[in-house]
């Protein structure tokens, strides 16, 4: 009898797979698997190296952080337990809370945190400015670490919970003891997915599994904080699926569940798919930008960079890469419109410029005709056009242009290199920034006068520019902090650090079988499920 019920039931159980695809044999294998096309290829896994979104992305998978910023754009604990501050403003004091782990079993302690912090601190332009006040770090207790300032500053938290690039992902202590200008070789969080460097392939695909161990908080998740509750089991990165017309048409046939960043010139088509979905992840926009090279001729010059900026009307590029009037806004000032510091005051090079105008800056400046080296992705989707436009204007205004194409990893890597563009450097990139990342004088990395010991590329140096930034930094007064914001965004208009070209909302497009979507001003894959 037992022997009849258990052919029966293995009957039952083939009947029940009889017509499904492999594909969905597969999955019903392997449990709930979420498939993700991201918005560019990932090469560099280590988040702090870099400020490129992809590796910060790859961070938020693995790694865990001290505070998080919510979408109200609050700092919330997410390592932390809790906390004190002394009386004079100078003593902080964090305790971790139960639960953490890294992924190979080993607790997190107070000893990973001081070494992460410190990593963090050498490259990220918050992190280098809060890392000025800081006197020493020490460690009382495997779960406590203090944080002592030589003066008081007003953005300690800020700093710690700040939710893009570079975010201070705590890690090993091993592996955060890494020399910051170094990548680092090894790749385990606490973080609520565990990475299959195994399975990586770059170009093709990267994979994470559920960390069945994680410990989330009990809050609903907001922005980078909350509760960080894995509802799949497997989440895939489709590296390869780069073009945007075939990313929507495996959206369409379910073969993937989410695309990152969907091409604006398919935006209607998926606003209008039944089936489809364009959900709400973000409150604050991305803001495009040029970056100029302030090491080699020709922008190492300041009068041509000031010829640039006149050259660069944010309507055109805006108009060429969006198109969708509703997805994006001009907006003069280098930090975000309609947050606290958002501002036009010194913004009359470009946001009052012409090309005549920049063709009269550019024979003031003394230009000699070397060719400005400008690089253009070719499967960013998001930013592929900017270039185009950019290398229009700047010709129109009197430059030689060399407009050379590489995919958006190559171009990470080689923004990197101080060299002469005519041996593998370059002149200008443009990019896109998340709003957290420029809305602030201390945040804006772009903003950093330091030259070649700044953490971002480009290394504008200005020492007018370091001290109002420094003055910045101890102000505590909100209307003080608005004031000399002004004064440092004048400033950065005078020196041509970057030229600001609109902002713009990057729609995120899915399946309605996938549920759970919150407000993140990023990517980020907890909280989902798949139905």
């Amino acid at each position: 009898m037992k022997l009849l019920r258990r052919s029966l039931l293995s009957l039952a159980v083939l009947a029940g797979t009889v017509g499904m695809s492999s594909a969905a044999l597969a999955q019903a294998n392997q449990g709930s698997v979420l498939r993700i096309v991201p918005h560019s290829n990932l090469a560099i896994l280590d988040p702090i190296w870099t400020t490129a979104y992809m590796s910060r992305n790859h961070g938020y998978m693995i790694y865990d952080t001290l505070f998080g910023t919510d979408e109200k754009s609050q700092i919330k604990p997410q390592m932390v337990e809790s906390w004190t501050e002394s009386a004079d403003h100078r003593l902080w004091t964090f305790k971790l809370r139960k639960g953490l782990e890294f992924h190979d079993g080993k607790p997190v302690t107070s000893e990973d945190v001081v070494a992460s912090l410190q990593r963090w601190g050498k490259r990220d332009a918050m992190g280098s400015a809060l890392f000025q006040f800081v006197q020493r770090m020490d460690t009382p207790a495997p779960d406590t670490f203090r944080i002592f300032l030589g003066e008081a500053c007003g953005f300690v938290l800020e700093a710690l919970g700040k939710p893009s690039s570079n975010v201070p992902f705590i890690m090993p202590k091993r592996v955060a003891e890494t020399d910051a200008f170094k990548q680092i070789e090894e790749h385990i969080g606490s973080g609520p997915y565990v990475f299959k460097k195994d399975e990586f392939k770059p170009g093709d695909k990267a994979v994470y599994l559920k960390n069945t161990k994680y410990v989330p908080r009990n809050e609903p998740p907001s922005g980078t904080a909350g509760g960080k509750k894995v509802l799949v089991d497997r989440v895939e990165w489709n590296l390869a699926l780069r073009d945007p017309q075939a990313q929507v048409n495996a959206l369409q046939k379910g073969e993937v569940d989410i695309i990152e960043q969907l091409s604006f010139d398919h935006y209607e088509t998926v606003k209008n798919d039944s089936k489809l979905q364009i959900p709400k992840v973000g409150n604050l926009g991305l803001q495009y930008m040029a970056r100029f090279n302030h090491l080699h001729k020709p922008f190492d010059n300041p009068k041509v960079r000031q010829a640039a900026l006149a050259a660069f009307a944010q309507e055109p590029f805006l108009r060429a890469q969006v198109g969708v009037k509703e997805l994006y806004k001009t907006c003069p000032g280098m930090f975000i419109c309609g947050t606290p510091f958002g501002s036009a005051v010194g913004s009359e090079i470009q946001s009052k410029g012409s090309i005549k105008k920049a063709q009269e800056l550019l024979k003031a400046s003394g230009y000699d005709g070397t060719p400005v080296v400008l690089m253009k992705p070719t499967d960013l989707a998001a930013i592929a056009k900017l270039p185009d436009v950019a290398a229009q204007l700047l010709r129109q205004a009197g430059f030689k242009v060399d407009l050379q194409a590489m995919d958006w990893q190559t171009l990470v890597g080689r923004r990197a290199k101080k060299d002469a563009p005519d041996k593998g450097g370059w002149n200008m990139l443009i990019t896109g920034w998340q709003a957290h990342d420029v809305w602030s004088p201390i945040a804006n990395p772009t903003i950093d006068g330091r030259g070649e010991k700044s953490g971002w590329f480009g290394w504008a140096k200005d020492d007018k520019l370091m001290e109002l930034r420094d003055q910045f930094l101890r102000a505590t007064d909100d209307a003080a902090k608005k004031k000399l914001a002004d004064a440092i965004q004048t400033r950065a208009f005078e020196i041509g650090t970057h030229a600001p070209l609109g902002e713009v909302d990057v729609p995120l497009a899915a399946g309605k079988n996938v549920t759970g979507f919150f407000v993140t001003n990023g990517h980020l894959y907890w909280n989902l499920k798949k139905n």
